[in-house]
């Protein structure tokens, strides 16, 4: 009976993470940018202050990894909700170490490189894989989403690291970061990089790009930015992430194996 059951829900967890396709890529960029937007917005537009925004987002992003630990299946609305509430707590963990504790940018993203390396070198000494195709059991889902975690706090302090402490502005910043994600994607393309390796190392490029693209859309002419608002900025990148969820989850294209 062991045997039998054992297959059927491998079969299942295989599906709790998405496809890896163009969509893919352009909402999780698109997370990245309203977990920046979103932080700012709540944290100073509505004067939540940091704390309090912490508190409220962590909370929901605690609920709705509750409900994606207890699907058996790839859900895309629970998915990529749980990527846009990490985006907005790594971010807002970040923050909270710079504005609050005072730690330095450089400081803050060499502990979250440690932090990520170390996560990674565990996921691997346990599971023996660190490829996102192979998340079919509760550990390895939870070794995703501790990543995910740290990929977005790191994003956030190497963005602002390059924008603001080395004063290369926010499009500048963008750019770079697009020029690396490039050299990736060539890599991998071209020289067969590793494609665990390249995955990884795009989706944590992603996150500072992400960053920075929504500082330049968001903050003020003065500032280095387009002027259009954290609130415009989010709004406009929240209905495309749910018009492109609900795609998905009508086609279900990310979701064939």
């Amino acid at each position: 009976m062991k045997n039998i059951e054992n297959p059927l829900i491998v079969r299942q967890m295989l599906n709790k993470v998405p496809q890896v396709t163009i969509f893919f890529w352009i909402i999780k960029i698109m997370a990245t940018t309203v977990g920046e937007t979103a932080a700012d917005y709540l944290t100073f537009n509505l004067n939540w202050g940091l704390t309090a925004t912490t508190i409220v987002m962590a909370v929901l992003l605690i609920i709705t990894l509750f409900f994606q630990f207890r699907s058996n299946r790839y859900v895309p609305s629970i998915y990529w909700l749980v990527v846009v509430l990490i985006s907005v707590v790594g971010t807002l963990v970040t923050d909270n170490l710079t504005d609050n504790l005072g730690v330095p940018l450089l400081t803050s993203t060499i502990v979250f490189t440690i932090l990520l390396v170390g996560t990674f070198i565990f996921w691997f000494a346990s599971e023996r894989t660190l490829s996102i195709h192979s998340i079919f059991t509760t550990k390895r889902e939870a070794f995703y989403w501790l990543t995910i975690l740290f990929t977005f706090a790191l994003g956030t302090a190497a963005g602002d690291l390059l924008s603001e402490d080395m004063n290369l502005g926010y499009l500048k910043s963008g750019i770079i970061f697009v020029a690396m994600i490039a050299l990736v994607t060539i890599a991998y393309y071209l020289f067969k990089l590793n494609g665990v390796l390249a995955f990884w190392i795009a989706y944590i490029l992603t996150r500072p790009f992400g960053a920075s693209l929504g500082d330049f859309l968001s903050q003020s002419r003065h500032n280095g930015g387009l002027g259009l608002g954290t609130t415009g900025t989010s709004v406009i990148f929240l209905v495309i992430i749910l018009c492109l969820v609900i795609y998905l989850t009508k086609t279900r294209i990310d979701n064939r194996k």
